[in-house]
């Protein structure tokens, strides 16, 4: 059975915890999460000898953690997994046995609120001003692309950017044109992306070979986190769990209108003029109905 959406992934934990660890304790977490969650799901002493720590390092700090120890935590790892994993017609089945008795609305309403604040909670603030800077930044091209249930976000965010700025290109849906668009990455150009869990495989390549061509790469992804986390540089980590067979992706659409808010503010002379210019030409067009 899946987590609940109040439950803390052990990513969640070990992140909110670095502060506290010794340097060896710490040495120890980077390996955790640089291959999450399976470099923890291996022995107690293969997990020590990887991250070149005691065995008793990892006890240790399994507790210091708020696990019993090391099992416990493994524990928790598989209940992440099956988590990450979990199929719309299990969580539809998962979520109708908790929510027995309360009418559906209050309870997806109480879901989203509940994500909405753990999300903001454990948003690094100087992370969202750095992503506003470059995305505002108009010597750098930006590119968007989202999955299959993301790329309703990643249009979200190509439509107001292209008109805040210029640059700005969304990967078409074909795989096969992606190449295209690599060829033009460098490292003065900022990839987007949004893979949510049951992750694809073909974003995981095109963020790898972005990430060969010094392409820097913004994570749009769920509490659990898509691989992609491990080559982006900026990882924005949404709690999407809802009474549905779906997650739910409005705590990542209120990442993204804030977003979008600071990119203007922070280039607003230039945007202004583009957007009296676009203006213009949507009257010049007749493209909207005018009330006079």
């Amino acid at each position: 059975m899946a987590p609940s959406a109040a439950r803390k992934t052990v990513k969640q934990i070990i992140q909110e915890c670095l502060g506290e660890l010794t340097r060896s304790e710490q040495q120890l977490a980077n390996v955790l999460l640089q291959d999450y969650p399976m470099a923890g799901l291996q022995s107690v002493t293969k997990l020590a000898a990887a991250a070149g720590v005691s065995t008793p390092t990892v006890i240790r700090m399994a507790r210091k953690l708020g696990f019993e120890g090391f099992p416990s935590l493994q524990d928790a790892l598989r209940e992440d997994v099956a988590a990450q994993i979990m199929k719309p017609i299990s969580k539809h089945e998962d979520w109708q046995a908790k929510g027995a008795g309360e009418h559906s609305l209050d309870r997806f309403a109480e879901a989203v609120t509940a994500n909405m604040r753990y999300t903001l909670e454990r948003l690094s603030r100087s992370q969202f001003d750095a992503v506003a800077s470059v995305l505002a930044d108009p010597d750098r091209r930006v590119y968007v692309a989202g999955g299959r249930i993301t790329r309703s976000n990643a249009d979200y965010l190509f439509n107001h950017l292209q008109i805040i700025r210029a640059n700005v290109t969304q990967l078409g849906g074909s795989v096969n044109v992606w190449p295209h668009y690599l060829l033009d990455m460098d490292e003065r150009a900022i990839l987007v992306l949004f893979d949510i869990r049951r992750y694809e495989s073909n974003m995981f390549r095109l963020a790898n070979v972005a990430r060969e061509r010094k392409c820097e790469i913004v994570l749009f992804t769920d509490q659990w986190g898509s691989p992609i986390a491990k080559v982006a540089d900026h990882v924005f980590h949404a709690q999407v769990e809802v009474p549905s067979s779906w997650d739910s992706t409005i705590t990542i659409m209120l990442i993204l209108e804030a977003l979008i808010a600071e990119v203007q503010r922070m280039g607003w002379d230039q945007s202004r003029e583009r957007i009296e210019e676009l203006e213009a030409m949507f009257s010049t067009a007749r493209l909207f109905r005018t009330f006079e």
